[in-house]
């Protein structure tokens, strides 16, 4: 059997895509052999790879890290229209830096941070914004930046778990398996690490700095709610093509 053919008959919907990159990463037939049972087995393509495609960079992907998607375009998309070039960008529950890495490569100079409480998640992003000389740091959401970034941050980006708990063991098994939990579960109703992230955002945003969070067409309103109740003006912004949302708010 071809190795479209065993992918296909795993359920891998573009399953000749998946086997021409397989077969261009693997050194050796046995190596790709092994590749391809590991994605029969149904761990995420990008980890076997070992990279994710985003916005044209490969982003260094290791077992067991979120994997970015490409739905978080949008945020991306809409933080350029906001930040020019030196800029401060926080890039905060960082996952792999997938975020950061895509805005210093397309805004050019800015002074670019990230934090993640997951140490793979911060290897991955060390490597990841390394060209754009980020720092990334390792800790629960704010606590673990300096003092020094405190109401310096013109724009903060957040792709922070938004998945009900109720509804974890709805995904796909690729994320439900294959990903931390501490990156998919939002609590009861999606929006907890939501409503800490605009909490404490005005102690670390600039006047006129804008908060970015991606987050679920279902749990928009209340992300747009949690922004509000902490000072900002927030619209929620959704593009169908990618099936993404994301809440933008500034700081008055």
């Amino acid at each position: 059997m071809t190795i479209v053919a065993r992918l296909r008959a795993a359920g891998c919907v573009f399953a000749e895509d998946e086997a021409r990159l397989l077969s261009a990463e693997a050194r050796t037939p046995a190596e790709l052999d092994t590749m391809v049972e590991r994605r029969i087995d149904g761990e995420p393509l990008e980890v076997i790879l070992g990279w994710a495609e985003f916005r044209g960079l490969r982003i260094v992907v290791e077992p067991g890290v979120f994997v970015p998607r490409q739905r978080s375009e949008l945020l991306v998309r809409h933080a350029l229209t906001l930040a020019e070039p030196g800029a401060v960008v926080l890039d905060l529950c960082c996952g792999t830096g997938a975020l950061g890495a895509a805005i210093a490569a397309e805004l050019g100079e800015i002074r670019l941070y990230a934090a993640d409480i997951e140490p793979a998640a911060v290897r991955c992003a060390r490597a990841n914004v390394a060209d754009a000389g980020g720092e990334v740091f390792e800790g629960d959401l704010y606590t673990p930046l300096p003092e020094s970034l405190r109401g310096r941050v013109d724009l903060l980006v957040v792709n922070a778990p938004y998945v009900p708990t109720d509804a974890i063991a709805m995904m796909p098994p690729e994320a439900r398996d294959h990903e931390p939990r501490v990156a998919l579960d939002g609590g009861q109703d999606g929006v907890d690490v939501h409503r800490r992230v605009a909490a404490e955002a005005p102690q670390w945003l600039a006047p006129g700095g804008h908060l970015l969070i991606e987050t679920g067409e279902s749990q928009a309103d209340n992300t747009a709610k949690a922004m509000a109740h902490n000072g900002f003006t927030p619209e929620v912004i959704t593009d169908d093509d990618l099936y993404a949302t994301i809440v933008v708010g500034v700081r008055g």
